[in-house]
């Protein structure tokens, strides 16, 4: 199963990106280590890894501690040595989720205005609200990945777009 993984990292001087190397990770816990690597000293750290067009995990560092996770389907763990290492231990559904957040669907054409179709057989785990703080609300990162056609590198891309490191990330693709 091919994979990219794409660090980005918040430090004074704004976000940088640099993509990560998880051949031979043992856990979760070394990914978060090499994720720690890229920045020490950054006071946010976030990791997009996407594999095979269908998968997207996303892992957070808060000033290189507590680490939170994020999956976009259960599944990943099934298909992939990878997909087991970073969210088979997540066997909750997704968590903090508010009953009075809106779900905001993926951008759709303004002649467009049926609610777009998300796929039912996603089964995300993980910690959903690990971007509100950032502009990304839990319902809207659930309704980026389960929305039908939305690729993991479209996800990445409309995150990246709201934190202001859209083109880095970009840049990372073409090498």
């Amino acid at each position: 199963m091919s994979y990219f993984a794409a660090a980005v990292v918040r430090e004074k001087g704004g976000w940088t990106a640099a993509e990560l190397n998880l051949r031979g990770a043992a856990d979760v816990d070394e990914v978060a280590e090499r994720l720690r690597d890229i920045a020490p000293d950054a006071d946010l750290s976030l990791l997009f890894v996407e594999a095979d067009d269908t998968y997207l995990v996303i892992l957070r560092l808060d000033e290189g501690e507590n680490l939170r996770v994020f999956g976009s389907d259960s599944a990943y763990a099934e298909e992939s040595r990878l997909g087991a290492l970073l969210v088979g231990d997540l066997k909750a559904p997704v968590t903090a989720l508010d009953d009075t957040e809106e779900a905001r669907p993926a951008a759709t054409s303004d002649d467009d205005n049926e609610q777009p179709a998300v796929d039912p057989e996603a089964d995300p785990v993980g910690e959903a609200d690990l971007l509100t703080d950032l502009g990304i609300p839990a319902q809207r990162l659930l309704a980026l990945a389960a929305h039908e056609g939305m690729m993991p590198a479209d996800v990445t891309a409309e995150i990246c777009l709201v934190l202001g490191c859209v083109d880095d990330v970009e840049e990372l693709r073409e090498v």
